[in-house]
């Protein structure tokens, strides 16, 4: 039995990592959360809780990293600030939580020889052309947009130096844009669920061409466990899906198995800096390690979601009137 320490365990992808672990293993789990507006402990209830600990706290603070890491087998780095809008209003959380947190806990794992495993983003490859036949790659040169993708393409370099300099024990991956439960609701499939729900229009950036890669967080957690259990030290890899859609289609999809008519939706000013197209090339992760999705149909992931979103509405509702009047804020 192993012990995990997942920073950013109550966040979306980190919290559902969590339950997919004490799910399907024995191991325990510390989970370290500085509890920002995206982290929410009520993301971690019906877990088994004689094997999770729960600590309030920042990756930078470096003097609780370090105590953590020393008492893990494994640290798995999920914690970040992740919102690009946010980003462009004010970049300095970024740079605390994404470049000095992460420089905290390889330090930390440098010092106490703990096997280490760092989540990315494929936004750190910048954007592609809509027209464009190309994916990233694992080699694709990185060209980020926004102070967030910036701050992430920042702690990769990071760790890909004290992999070389220090020779600790990592792994890496970059994946596409997650969907699934317990996502917070100022991202753009649960804002679109939660306002239809609410019998709110939803709202489309622009024109809605934007194309993003979607993957299930289930997917994606099982492809890092996958990375975790036979990787190659030192090795990045790539996790996607195949599920390229434009925000139009994806707005017209949730419409659609909502009951609603396609059209009743409306545009609103397009984001600053709106990357055009993301698309991830995922054929080493399942060449050479033999990772396949399980939600292989977007629609079928979707209509899931959407319907973990209508069962928990107690999860969602208390912040629901407040993210919009942000949102309306900015005229979006």
């Amino acid at each position: 039995m192993s012990h995990l320490l997942v920073t950013g365990g109550a966040g979306f992808i980190g919290s559902n990592f969590v339950h997919t672990v004490l799910g399907t293993s024995d191991d325990t789990v510390t989970v370290l959360d500085a509890l920002t507006y995206a982290g929410d402990r009520r993301t971690l209830q019906g877990v088994p809780e004689e094997r999770l600990t729960f600590v309030h706290g920042s990756i930078a603070d470096a003097e609780l990293v370090d105590r953590l890491v020393a008492g893990s087998d494994l640290v798995v780095h999920f914690a970040a600030e992740s919102h690009n809008d946010n980003s462009l209003r004010d970049p300095s959380p970024f740079i605390d939580t994404n470049v000095v947190g992460t420089f905290n806990l390889l330090e930390a794992v440098r010092r106490h020889d703990i096997r280490f495993h760092h989540i990315s983003t494929d936004e750190v490859y910048g954007d592609l052309e809509l027209d464009d036949p190309e994916r990233f790659t694992e080699t694709t040169p990185y060209n980020p947009s926004s102070p967030y993708s910036a701050t992430k393409a920042g702690s990769d370099m990071l760790v890909r130096a004290w992999v070389r300099s220090f020779g600790i024990r990592a792994t890496l991956s970059n994946c596409s844009n997650n969907y699934g439960p317990r996502q917070h609701i100022e991202k753009f499939i649960p804002r679109q669920i939660t306002n239809v729900l609410d019998g709110r229009r939803p709202k489309l950036y622009g024109q809605g061409l934007n194309v993003r890669d979607w993957i299930h967080v289930d997917d994606h957690n099982t492809a890092v466990l996958r990375i975790i259990e036979a990787g190659q030290l030192g090795e990045t890899y790539l996790i996607g899906a195949d599920g390229e859609k434009n925000n139009k289609s994806v707005i017209e999809l949730i419409l659609e198995l909502m009951g609603q008519p396609k059209d009743a939706y409306d545009h609103v000013a397009d984001r600053a800096g709106h990357d055009l197209r993301y698309a991830i090339n995922w054929d080493r992760l399942h060449d050479e390690l033999g990772w396949q999705p399980q939600y292989r149909s977007f629609e079928e992931g979707l209509a899931r979601t959407i319907e973990w979103y209508r069962e928990n509405e107690a999860w969602w509702r208390p912040v629901k009137d407040a993210i919009e009047a942000q949102y309306a804020e900015q005229g979006q």
